[in-house]
């Protein structure tokens, strides 16, 4: 089969990339369409696109989104990995696999230490270096509950529009900065702008807090696609404005943190936490990815590390984890230790967002070291990865 590879274009055929993505995930309503088709524009002209052609016919294509990520109170460049579309007559021929190849060595190149994704199915993401590491989570609260979380005398909150997206980017950076968060993404002022113009969304920012919401089932639902706040009194602000709805919706769903304090505020344990989804996380720059990362204050820790990773051979070899000061440094070492903690692209995706040792050795994606080294790698990787934000 003659297979090339290649970024996409402005002189490329959208209709066939459209087509393409409708084939593999499904029929589209024209708002949907609307919003894919201007997101797959933008990536386009940000080579951020690849496509696999048959020929001249496009068998398969796949984008990321140029975000960052949080880890322990510091952000880093992420690539997200989106819209890995693959015809039905071209699946089960090694395609997919090819352009996440290529797609993987592609983020490499425009310096990504991080990449995440959703999967639709794991073992290409796996046999690639991605590995499951964190989780949404949907919390369904009954919405006259909420009442009992009482809004400050003086309410700081006023509506959001377009131009304050700068603000609501800084307040998601202040409250995931603050809250020691691992895994939440941040977006770039322009999507975020985008996201503000949807007449469908109900959005309310103060100086330390942002809520936003939509209305499902016609009005039987309240639908919080973020709820975050500095402070108490935002706090109970936020809450208090999605509890005055409940005159007319009986539920309020939101994707929250899993520390979200609602649960503390409210009187009686009337909601339901669940995992809604799973993402999967690739170190691509290991040192990079370290060296941007967060780590526990006053941990010092100097542990040997080795590294296999053929997709990504700027991984490889030997390394030395130094943690200090709520920074850490991974550099080359000349000689490892004598038995060095040895981990694959899996096994380092899992341990750096949290994952111990000792599930990971259970796992099989965790060999060499001993004791007293796990101990030190868990107390600097760990964490409770989680994101607000599917793609």
């Amino acid at each position: 089969m003659d297979l090339q590879i290649r970024e996409l274009g402005p002189s490329d055929d959208l209709d066939e990339l459209l087509d393409l993505s409708v084939r593999a995930f499904g029929p589209m309503p024209p708002p949907r369409r609307q919003r894919m088709l201007a997101r797959q524009v933008a990536a386009i002209a940000e080579r951020r696109y690849l496509a696999a052609f048959a020929g001249t016919r496009m068998a398969a294509a796949a984008g990321f989104h140029r975000t960052s990520q949080w880890w322990l109170g510091r952000d880093l460049p992420m690539a997200g990995v989106y819209g890995v579309a693959v015809a039905p007559e071209d699946r089960g021929r090694g395609i997919g696999r090819a352009l996440m190849t290529a797609l993987l060595d592609h983020i490499a190149v425009a310096g990504y230490p991080l990449s995440m994704l959703y999967p639709a199915t794991m073992p290409i993401y796996r046999s690639l270096g991605w590995e499951l590491v964190g989780h949404t989570y949907a919390a369904a609260i009954e919405a006259r509950s909420l009442h009992t979380i009482t809004a400050p005398q003086t309410s700081a909150l006023r509506r959001a529009t377009p131009d304050d997206a700068a603000a609501v980017r800084r307040i998601h950076a202040e409250v995931h900065a603050g809250a020691r968060e691992c895994g939440p993404i941040s977006w770039d002022d322009a999507v975020v702008r985008q996201w503000l113009t949807d007449d469908e969304l109900f959005s309310y920012l103060a100086a330390d807090g942002f809520v936003a919401y939509r209305w499902l089932g016609g009005h039987g639902e309240i639908h919080a696609e973020r709820v975050l706040a500095g402070s108490q009194e935002t706090s109970r602000a936020v809450w208090a404005l999605l509890a005055s709805s409940s005159s007319v919706a009986s539920t309020v769903r939101v994707r929250v943190s899993p520390a979200e304090p609602f649960g503390i505020m409210m009187r009686e344990r009337d909601l339901q936490l669940t995992s809604d989804d799973q993402w999967m996380l690739r170190v691509v720059g290991a040192p990079a990815a370290v060296a941007g990362r967060g780590f526990p204050a006053g941990l010092q820790v100097a542990a040997a590390l080795r590294l296999r990773d053929a997709a990504c051979p700027g991984n490889q070899g030997d390394w030395m984890l130094t943690v200090g000061g709520g920074k850490g440094t991974l550099e080359r070492c000349q000689t490892a230790a004598a038995a060095p903690l040895v981990l694959g692209a899996r096994g380092f995706a899992a341990l750096y967002a949290g994952t111990t040792l000792p599930v990971l050795r259970r796992s099989g994606l965790a060999t060499g070291g001993d004791e007293g080294t796990d101990a030190l790698f868990d107390a600097a990787f760990a964490a409770q990865p989680f994101c607000l934000d599917t793609f």
